[in-house]
């Protein structure tokens, strides 16, 4: 890996194959983890095994270096590494890339850098703890989906950053034609059906961030999900959201209430600390995360095997 270029698989590739993200996104999308080594590197083995995995399992596309693959304590290198490992692992799903940050050059220069990566997409949480005002909020990705010609996610996780982008910003961002979807972890069912009413004449979706909302999400319009749980049940979780987004509930229901026990167990302690522990139970990776995170209490190792054996692999998954 280098540290000041780059390189993509689409250098040989047409056109049109890059234009494949011009539709809206739909679908299941897991928030990848990132493994380490026990010299606490990126294990891009390993990273690129998952990679494969899940693209095996039927996801949409896959989401590296968010918050659940611990991008707040990689450098912007290791970020651009990461991201050119998963493009280079996968063959037919796009990758977006979490390129957010509290402060609006960065976000734009990650943001250009991930691009020359190869990302087919953009996934930008909200400034966090200077906690801008709505209009600011609004400017701050305005500036990015101006200089970047990639479709772009809004992510709202109010729980982490502080605060909350709000119903009329989210319409506002729907206008803008780079921005192309809100990734909706707010825990507000009723301000997720907000913005979907009102974005419903927009080039825009809502896709779940509470892995908890997945089914109730896709039940008020939203399009699909960026999910914790889809690393350890990707086919679960496929299934439950095509079957919704084909009208199917009552099977969506039971793949919901199937899954209910993990989406709760893998926010034990904060996330990523759980599904790296699950991950390294399914034995893909070694759970290791990186300080001021710390492995899972013991005292939830035995109760989180017990949730994951209850669950015996899909088909699509062995």
């Amino acid at each position: 890996m280098t540290d000041t270029t780059t390189t993509t698989p689409y250098a040989t590739q047409d056109e049109t194959d890059r234009d494949a993200t011009d539709e809206p996104f739909e679908g299941v999308y897991p928030a990848m983890t990132t493994p380490f080594t026990d010299d606490n590197e990126v294990d891009h083995e390993q990273l690129a095994d998952n990679a494969r995995y899940l693209e095996r399992a039927g996801v949409d596309g896959v989401v590296p270096v968010g918050s659940t693959g611990e991008s707040a304590t990689m450098t912007h290198d290791e970020h651009v590494d990461v991201i050119e490992t998963v493009r280079d692992a996968v063959e037919d799903v796009p990758v977006i890339a979490g390129t957010g940050s509290n402060n609006t050059a960065e976000a734009l220069s990650l943001s250009r850098r991930s691009a020359d990566a190869g990302a087919d997409g953009l996934l930008l949480i909200s400034p966090y703890y200077n906690k801008p005002e709505p209009a600011g909020m609004v400017e701050h990705y305005r500036t990015v989906a101006d200089e970047i010609d990639l479709p772009q996610i809004v992510y709202n996780v109010p729980g982490r950053t502080g605060q909350n982008i709000t119903p009329d910003a989210a319409v506002e961002l729907a206008s803008h034609p780079n921005i192309r979807g809100y990734k909706a972890a707010s825990g507000d069912l009723n301000q997720v059906s907000e913005v979907v009413e009102r974005t419903r004449d927009e080039d825009f979706v809502v896709l779940a961030g509470d892995d908890g909302l997945i089914l109730p999400t896709l039940a008020v319009g939203g399009a699909g999900t960026i999910s914790v749980v889809a690393n350890v049940e990707p086919a679960r979780t496929v299934d439950l959201v095509h079957a919704a987004l084909d009208g199917d509930f009552a099977h969506a229901r039971e793949r919901h209430h199937e899954l209910g026990p993990l989406m709760r167990a893998l926010f034990w302690e904060t996330n990523p600390i759980p599904v790296n522990e699950a991950m390294a139970i399914r034995g893909y990776g070694p759970g290791t995360v990186r300080s001021p995170l710390t492995r899972l209490s013991e005292e939830y190792r035995e109760d989180l095997e017990a949730v994951l054996a209850a669950l015996d692999p899909l088909e699509a998954e062995a």
